[in-house]
């Protein structure tokens, strides 16, 4: 079933009238985001994903609509783990916490553009080319065992390939100039501080595409379903960090839970044509996931602080 050319725009005019929203909100408050706000935006934004998920059942009907749900719920867990990556970042170019907010902007406005290409772009991959879903499959298990037994990113990572590739290829000023991007230095134009940490915020959005698109393609090959999905999860992603910055270090069995997850997904795609797994199935899996892991780790962080 195809999707009518006015629904697709229709769906754009909706995300641009909500990020135009919440731009204009967030400006007239002069001050950065609280947590109690965060809490209300990022509910907000969730109400506003199964809102669209109503509509979709609505047009499209029910298999659909289930479809667009646990591709949107995988897609925004996945996004617990940019968070922490995000935190790192701006903790390590020490961005103030008003101007993090315009660089999560463009960085989300730069994610949208480039994920809507991968997904479009993976769906013709995988259409035309059939074999390329074990190739999917297979680097989310990689993926996954690199979640439950590797390390994550270093808290310093100045050295790595995330910082070194922008400082060779643009002029860079070592310091802010309040939340612009460029500033005129020495007779030059320079990117600012600020510029450059949101590059590396792109860039590192980049290496999680790698595991959050293929997972679409386990649930869904509609190009509708998986694109949308993974849009509204982005757009929910500014108010998610605002939300869990300052608390990430609580969630200490999350990261292992996404990994766990990845795998499933990762098994599901490479034994789909023997094995198919219903979609309902793997909702009440990942629910299941997420609710052991993030229930683990607020029961051990409070019996730690109440034995300190």
């Amino acid at each position: 079933m195809s999707t009518s050319i006015w629904f697709w725009i229709a769906f754009h005019i909706g995300v641009f009238v909500a990020i135009g929203v919440d731009l204009v909100t967030f400006r007239r408050r002069h001050r950065e985001l609280s947590m109690r706000a965060a809490a209300r935006r990022t509910l907000l934004w969730v109400l506003v994903s199964l809102g669209f998920n109503l509509l979709v059942w609505r047009i499209k009907g029910s298999e659909h609509a289930l479809d667009f749900l646990t591709a949107y719920l995988v897609e925004y867990s996945l996004s617990a783990d940019n968070i922490f990556v995000f935190v790192l970042i701006f903790n390590y170019f020490e961005v103030p916490r008003q101007a993090q907010h315009r660089a999560l902007v463009w960085g989300v406005l730069g994610a949208l553009i480039m994920r809507g290409t991968m997904i479009l772009g993976g769906i013709v991959l995988v259409r035309q080319f059939h074999f390329v879903l074990y190739f999917f499959g297979a680097l989310l298990l990689l993926n996954a065992f690199r979640m439950l037994f590797g390390k994550a990113m270093q808290r310093d990572f100045g050295q790595s390939w995330l910082v070194r590739v922008p400082m060779r290829l643009f002029r860079i000023t070592p310091e802010f100039h309040g939340e612009h991007f460029k500033a005129r230095v020495g007779g030059q134009w320079m990117l600012t501080r600020l510029a450059f940490a949101m590059l590396v915020i792109e860039m590192s959005d980049l290496l999680f595409a790698i595991d959050s698109i293929p997972a679409v393609f386990a649930i869904t090959r509609d190009p509708f379903i998986a694109y949308t999905s993974n849009i509204c999860a982005i757009l929910g992603l500014r108010s998610l960090y605002f939300l869990l910055a300052n608390v990430m270090d609580r969630f200490l069995y999350l990261r292992t839970g996404l990994g766990v997850i990845l795998g499933f997904i990762g098994l599901k795609m490479i034994l789909s044509d023997l094995y198919p797994v219903p979609t309902i199935l793997s909702l009440g899996l990942i629910l299941f996931v997420l609710a052991v892991a993030v229930g683990l780790s607020i029961l051990v962080t409070h019996r730690e602080k109440s034995s300190s």
